[in-house]
């Protein structure tokens, strides 16, 4: 007591950032927050948060997402989202959905590549579910020229807004940025990873031990794990997966979740931040970097297997090559100039080669049980 006494002391600090200063508040009041409440603090907060506050994509942010690399990722989950339309035997509406829409990029490809069915057009409202003020504007800006009127579109803060019908979801690197929680193995048991501050800055420590029933350690994680091990958990995913399942379940459809991360739960440490297109110090001025880890796709994928068939994980560079990336950026490249055939070239090595994002990245879908499997995850490449 004596300690977490001497840390709510030392949290009171002057030349701190807005973000570092709310932090330290909080701190001082409540004493360690979790590594989860850290997270959603830094990223998501309404005034300060690193989410609300920019456009942190592209050359001139802090990373770059595959949309962004190239047309080719959009166009081709477009024509995934069109054949599971078909799928579904061509229902006259349904909602196609994207999760953390970034600057609008994959929603304008995807469009672009499903125009090539009127129908489908015809049939789809947009919804887009996005936090922050920021980005919506930018989203807004770059659907204005898309084959669906901007203004015709729906924007939503969480998924308990979204109708009731038919369903299409896709997102990109958006289970990463949810907050998680992390837990490390002691000599005596599982205890939560805190965060606290002192008058050198903000630093991790352990909670009390923490009783089994309290944790969510998978019994092979619990059984197979040294002392010193990292287990993380990503709550909001978990219920996001349940989210989506039961709608999929209710009403029809498909979701695909493109992301990096693991094909089973495992341990390890993958929180990183990034600024500036590199890594940084994770607790160093808060609000001012990306905060990402791996996706534990084994759990998403238990979490909506009741409801709906799980497809995968498969990887980016297998899924993309069998929905015919080799072709696309062969036609890209036909009539193209030296230089943007050179782009195009880097484009589809940087997406689909396995000592790039061809690997790390992995796939995984969800549908209703009453279509057959979705193409990416059946064929051969």
């Amino acid at each position: 007591m004596a300690n977490l006494a001497l840390a709510k002391i030392a949290a009171r600090g002057d030349n701190l950032t807005a973000m570092s200063k709310h932090l330290a508040d909080r701190i001082y009041a409540e004493g360690p927050i979790t590594v989860a409440e850290f997270m959603a603090e830094a990223l998501y907060h309404p005034v300060h948060g690193y989410y609300m506050t920019r456009d942190p994509f592209g050359s001139e942010g802090d990373f770059t997402t595959a949309p962004e690399i190239s047309q080719m990722f959009g166009e081709l989950v477009g024509v995934w989202c069109v054949e599971r339309w078909q799928a579904m035997r061509r229902p006259e509406s349904i909602h196609l959905l994207e999760l953390g829409p970034g600057r609008g990029t994959m929603m304008c490809d995807v469009l672009r590549a499903a125009s090539a069915q009127p129908e489908f057009v015809s049939a789809v409202s947009i919804h887009l579910v996005e936090v922050s003020a920021v980005l919506r504007e930018r989203q807004r800006a770059a659907l204005v020229k898309s084959v669906i009127p901007v203004d015709s579109m729906h924007w939503h803060s969480g998924l308990e807004t979204l109708p009731s019908g038919p369903l299409l979801v896709f997102a990109n690197e958006f289970l990463d940025a949810l907050p998680i929680q992390q837990f490390e193995r002691t000599a005596e048991g599982w205890c939560e990873r805190l965060v606290t501050k002192d008058e050198t800055g903000f630093h991790f420590l352990l909670s009390a031990l923490l009783p089994s029933s309290e944790t969510a350690i998978p019994r092979v994680i619990d059984e197979g794990s040294d002392i010193g091990a990292i287990f993380e958990t990503r709550p909001d995913a978990i219920k996001i997966a349940r989210q989506i399942a039961a709608h999929i379940s209710q009403h029809g459809g498909a979701a695909l979740f493109i992301d990096y991360g693991h094909e089973v739960s495992c341990v390890g440490d993958t929180l990183q931040a990034v600024r500036g297109h590199a890594k940084c110090d994770l607790l160093s001025e808060p609000g001012s970097a990306d905060l990402t880890a791996h996706v534990d796709f084994d759990a998403f994928g238990q979490a909506a297997c009741d409801l709906v068939d799980v497809h995968g994980p498969v990887t980016q560079g297998n899924f993309l090559k069998w929905l015919g990336i080799d072709l696309r950026a062969e036609n890209l490249a036909r009539n193209a100039t030296k230089r943007a055939t050179n782009d195009i070239s880097a484009a589809y090595h940087r997406l689909v080669d396995n000592d790039q994002m061809g690997s790390l990245f992995k796939v995984i879908a969800l549908t209703n049980r009453d279509i057959e499997a979705p193409p990416g995850f059946t064929d051969a490449p």
